[in-house]
């Protein structure tokens, strides 16, 4: 046996690992539990390749490494818990692809691991088809690790992708990050400037005071405007849902029945509830829009909360360049308030990458090299005009 054939077995094996763990973060957040039974069957189906492989390499003799060695970094867990559903589907449909890729591409030459790992790689393209449905918002029927499309599924998801008018909006602390980011950026622009025009005078706190001021108020209404928005959306979503029940009703009661033979009930049980409450046009329009929105209410997002997060962080973020101005100026206070700001930029590309699903240190350099962009041709800007 070669080191290639121990060695990409333990890689693999790894890799089932962490993807059991993924998977079963993802599904501890969704809300809908028909999603999170998915999810976790995906999970089963990583033990199951795991334990094929644990077989495997107990027949060659190779030592299977403690589970508990393997651990998801701090990061990537964080991200787990924070990042958007569909960022996170979308990451390990990519991964596994690329499983199954490097499988295809780099045989070991050992016969029966290569049949081992090839049936590995065949069940990992079908999970990429599965995510694929569950971004789309479908619900895939996975059997033995392969997803089915059959069932009431395919016909209510072929209703939804005529209405092209759903949308959801986005969490309030990823609002938080980009306020910080936005507030530091602008406000370290305009101290870097100032700066350079006056060397670090004391206008230099002045203009930074009233610069934090103005970016976190204008943040703070962005922010509340943009909720206030959602709920319009909502608001126009659910008018038109109204009027698709008074305009085509029968889709609308299949559609219904469709979601009630999704939650278990026999296409006749379905149908009979069905027909009970669409005696009433309210009560049908209600069921269709809880079980599309979850809500039969416009009122989704709390604009004050999306307000109050959006200027605080922008504020906070804006401050960071401000602060060393309390205490100094001219060449020090500069130095001092670039090398902070610069130190923060990072912070916040780092905190970023929470969402982005990028690794921490290139988000974090990238927004520390665009930070020093900035404040390197204002500040030569202030030069310029203060000569």
């Amino acid at each position: 046996m070669g080191t290639d054939v121990s060695a990409r077995l333990i890689d693999a094996w790894i890799d089932e690992v962490q993807a059991t763990i993924v998977y079963g973060l993802i599904a501890q957040r969704e809300s809908d539990p028909r999603r999170a039974a998915v999810l976790n069957q995906l999970a089963e189906v990583e033990r199951s390749h795991r334990d094929r492989l644990e077989q495997r390499m107990t027949a060659l003799g190779i030592q299977i490494p403690d589970e508990r060695t393997v651990r998801l970094s701090t990061w990537r867990r964080l991200q787990a818990r924070l990042a958007p559903v569909d960022r996170l589907l979308a990451r390990q449909e990519a991964m596994e692809l690329d499983i199954a890729s490097e499988i295809e591409e780099r045989p070991t030459g050992d016969v029966d691991t290569d049949r081992l790992l090839e049936q590995i790689r065949d069940e990992e393209e079908q999970h990429t088809v599965a995510l694929g449905h569950l971004r789309a918002g479908a619900l895939p029927v996975i059997e033995r690790g392969v997803p089915g499309t059959d069932g009431p599924q395919v016909r209510l998801t072929r209703i939804l992708g005529r209405e092209r008018w759903h949308r959801v909006s986005g969490g309030w602390i990823s609002g938080v990050i980009y306020g910080a980011n936005d507030g530091l950026a602008a406000v370290f622009g305009l101290v870097a400037g100032f700066s350079g025009a006056t060397g670090g005078s004391h206008l230099v706190l002045t203009a930074g005071l009233f610069g934090a001021i103005g970016s976190a108020l204008s943040m703070a209404t962005g922010a509340y405007l943009a909720e206030r928005s959602v709920a319009e959306v909502a608001a126009a979503n659910l008018a038109r849902e109204r009027e698709e029940v008074l305009t085509h009703p029968e889709e609308e009661k299949e559609e219904l029945s469709l979601f009630y033979q999704l939650k278990g009930l026999t296409v006749a049980e379905a149908d009979m509830v069905v027909t009970r409450i669409a005696e009433d046009r309210e009560q049908l329009f209600r069921a269709i829009a809880i079980e599309e929105f979850g809500s039969a209410d416009a009122e989704r997002g709390d604009a004050v909360q999306a307000a109050l997060a959006g200027g605080i962080s922008t504020a906070v973020g804006a401050m960071v360049p401000v602060i060393p101005f309390f205490f100094m100026h001219g060449t020090a206070g500069v130095i001092v308030a670039a090398s902070v700001s610069l130190v923060a930029h990072f912070a916040v590309g780092a905190a970023k990458s929470l969402f982005t699903l990028r690794t921490a240190w290139s988000a974090g350099i990238e927004m520390t090299a665009a930070g020093a962009i900035v404040g390197g041709v204002t500040f030569l800007l202030g030069l310029a005009i203060g000569t």
